[in-house]
């Protein structure tokens, strides 16, 4: 009895310690709702009547004013030919040939981002990236939506840019809102979903020692960031920086320092920059990123990669950790010569007020076509 006691003991020892382990190395990500019935309702026009729990806390507060620039005023004339602006936001058949990853970058800040980038109200999604995975061959696509994307609002019913459809409101959560916008454009449904704050970024891009950034010629924004021609490896900060430039410089002719080492050099504007230079960029680093999950070869030197994702992700409450573990795993096997990067096909259209915001030109089912990334 005494014997059987010790082994049974050793044996609950053997297991605890095994929990503990298990318990300190998966990574306790935060979770939000993602409800499918809830995005069919948004789709649909159905208000919801019962608010969801995890967003009580939200919907009790007092909302932050919008700042002007989510206002889309028309002129009379786009008005009554809203219509026709907006024929290409609809499909004739879904797209269901794929699991499909949302990735979502909201534009919060913190205080020390706030310092290069400047404080802005209210949340909104800065980043927008579909991950298309074939189901029959495992490719993988990546489509981005440009933020200033013009849409009609499922709830509200509103004109607005894409970006500000990722809301909490009496529809649903702010993923499941985006959810059903991007469906409503494109018959896309989304499977699953992460999201990310600008904070949550730089700790990703540390927590893999930087990556690295090629550029063909010597950049800036004021004092945010500096790239120089060729390639190097940068932090967090110089890549968030960076990638949401909308007043990039290059410099003009050789770099110039005066004797007390200020910079006084010739630079100007880098002509053609816009939302989807801003695109660009963002496919551009998710690629190094992924290139970076090669360098480890095993799941324990993920070890710091996946404390970075715990404190920086939100993933929806149906795409588990060990499932989530899994797919980043799984990059690691990606070539990334045969995974195809595509932005929404878009043409410039020009507020009441000369602002500009972005309008489909083609179909996205039409795009992705035309692309041989559906079969007809």
């Amino acid at each position: 009895m005494k014997i059987f006691n010790k082994y049974t003991y050793l044996l609950f020892g053997i297991i605890l310690i095994s929990a503990i382990m298990i318990l300190n190395f998966i990574p306790n990500l935060e979770t939000e709702e993602f409800d499918q019935e809830v995005i069919n309702d948004i789709i649909e026009g159905v208000t919801t009547t019962t608010i969801i729990s995890s967003i009580d806390d939200d919907l009790n507060e007092t909302p932050e004013p919008l700042e002007v620039v989510d206002e889309v005023d028309l002129t009379e004339k786009q008005i009554l030919d809203i219509d026709e602006i907006l024929i290409n936001n609809t499909f004739d058949e879904e797209i269901n040939d794929f699991d499909v990853y949302l990735l979502i970058g909201s534009d919060e800040r913190s205080e020390e981002i706030a310092l290069t980038r400047g404080q802005i109200s209210g949340k909104r999604a800065d980043v927008i990236i579909l991950g298309l995975v074939n189901k029959d061959n495992q490719e993988i696509t990546l489509l981005s939506f440009p933020r200033d994307l013009l849409i009609k609002n499922n709830c509200t019913e509103k004109l607005e840019r894409i970006n500000a459809a990722y809301t909490k409101n009496n529809c649903g959560g702010r993923a499941e809102n985006l959810a059903a916008a991007i469906y409503s454009i494109s018959g896309i449904r989304v499977t699953n979903f992460a999201s990310f704050d600008f904070e949550g970024f730089e700790e990703i891009i540390d927590s893999v020692d930087g990556v690295e950034i090629c550029v063909d010629r010597t950049q800036k924004e004021g004092f945010s960031f500096e790239l120089q021609k060729g390639c190097q490896t940068v932090n967090g900060l110089t890549t968030l920086n960076w990638i949401v430039s909308r007043s990039t410089e290059v410099l003009v002719g050789e770099k110039l320092l005066d004797s007390d080492g200020n910079d006084i050099s010739e630079w100007k504007p880098m002509s053609g920059v816009s939302d989807l230079t801003r695109i660009d960029r963002q496919q551009y680093v998710v690629m190094q990123l992924i290139k970076e999950l090669k360098n480890f070869s095993s799941v324990n030197e993920l070890n710091s990669f996946i404390i970075a994702l715990e404190n920086s992700f939100i993933i929806d409450e149906n795409l588990t950790i060990n499932k989530a573990v899994e797919i980043l795993w799984t990059f690691r096997n990606i070539n990334l010569n045969n995974v195809s990067k595509f932005t929404t096909p878009v043409d410039y259209l020009t507020l009441e007020d000369g602002r500009q915001v972005l309008v489909l030109k083609d179909t996205i089912y039409n795009f992705l076509k035309s692309n041989s990334i559906i079969d007809s």
